[in-house]
């Protein structure tokens, strides 16, 4: 009962912090409160990236792919690109094809799963830095797509990216514009804000549900030893097809709500580092664990920032005789942190309790 209580305060506490931190934040500047969302997007990520990784142990290094499809697909189908390239989609859509968010995230998670499953059929004979390498491929190659679709037909516009995209309404309320309620004015940000961490509620339940379930335990074995997961009856096939696809949902439905939180989308935004930074992510909270993987993603996504502000501050660039860049002090900083980290705490800040330790707290 004690435990209970405690999980229950805890929970109550928590939600009251998540709630109040737009608005303590806001009050500092908007600019942390956009840390702070894409904070939330990046926990989104981890999320999807630690049921391919944590759960069923398969390496990922192009997951970033599935952000990036997201992102277009949203980007597509509420901007007038399509409408300004294409003259018999105009006649259709006169005014623009705006896509309402109850459409936008099933439609989006729906394609980017599909994507992870067609990605995950050739590489199911596939394990360790090989899985690794095929993954990173996919990863660039929908990367060089997305930059080169403007040609001989204007699907993607190239390097210059899509822009015009429309902001996200729900229950009328537009978020792209403050809202005022009288007493307060909450701005886009915070508004964008509180959509994303009901996003972030309801897809740390559904993982922790799948963690416990029959398909968690089967991928779980699957990490552990796939030869024995075979042999007890386990499709190590259909599992790992699972996998891909619910991690790429995760994907497909943060690059939508970062399309539409930009305003604009370009090949830039999903190279090759993003997905290691997702995957480092992961790693540094803690595979396999939740509670580790939202810490890890939270650390990895704000810290940059606020060496980004503190540099900025202290103006180390002017005060050095530009000898020494920002830039590059932040990079060196982060790299050794997570150096330190890693060598510290080999399994994660936060990794998940031992299986023999966890039975004898129960016992």
């Amino acid at each position: 009962m004690i435990d209970i209580k405690n999980n229950k305060r805890s929970l109550i506490i928590s939600a009251v912090l998540l709630l109040v931190l737009p608005l303590v934040l806001q009050a500092m500047g908007n600019f942390w409160v956009r840390i702070a969302d894409f904070a939330l997007l990046y926990v989104l990520l981890a999320l999807g990236l630690n049921i391919v990784v944590g759960f069923a142990g398969l390496l990922d290094l192009g997951f970033v792919a599935f952000f990036a499809i997201g992102a277009y697909m949203y980007g597509l189908m509420a901007s007038p690109h399509l409408s300004d390239t294409f003259a018999g989609f105009a006649q259709m859509f006169p005014q623009g094809l705006h896509t309402p968010i109850w459409l936008v995230i099933p439609l989006s998670a729906v394609l980017a799963g599909i994507l992870g499953v067609l990605l995950g059929a050739p590489t199911l004979k596939l394990r360790g830095d090989y899985l690794a390498i095929v993954t990173l491929g996919f990863g660039e190659i929908i990367r060089v797509f997305l930059n080169n679709l403007d040609h001989p037909v204007n699907i993607t516009n190239g390097p210059k990216g899509i822009g015009q995209i429309d902001s996200i309404s729900v229950l009328g309320i537009n978020l792209g514009k403050p809202l005022d309620l009288g007493f307060a004015t909450l701005s886009s940000v915070t508004l964008y804000y509180y959509l994303f961490l009901v996003l972030v509620v309801v897809s740390v339940i559904i993982c922790s549900r799948l963690e416990r379930s029959r398909i968690g335990r089967a991928w779980m074995a699957i990490r552990e030893d796939e030869i024995a997961a075979k042999a007890m009856g386990i499709n190590t096939v259909n599992m790992k097809l699972l996998a891909f696809g619910m991690g790429a949902t995760f994907g497909g439905v943060s690059g939508s709500m970062f399309a539409a939180f930009q305003g604009f989308v370009s090949p830039e935004s999903f190279s090759l580092m993003e997905s290691v930074m997702i995957v480092a992510m992961v790693v540094l909270g803690g595979i396999g664990h939740l509670p580790g993987v939202i810490l890890g993603a939270v650390l990895l996504s704000a810290l940059p920032e606020v060496l980004r502000w503190v540099s900025g501050l202290l103006d180390l660039q002017a005060a050095t005789g530009g000898r020494l860049d920002a830039s590059i002090l932040r990079q060196l900083l982060i790299a050794l942190a997570m150096i330190i980290v890693m060598l510290m705490r080999p399994r994660g800040l936060w990794p998940s309790p031992e299986h023999g330790k966890s039975l004898q707290k129960t016992a």
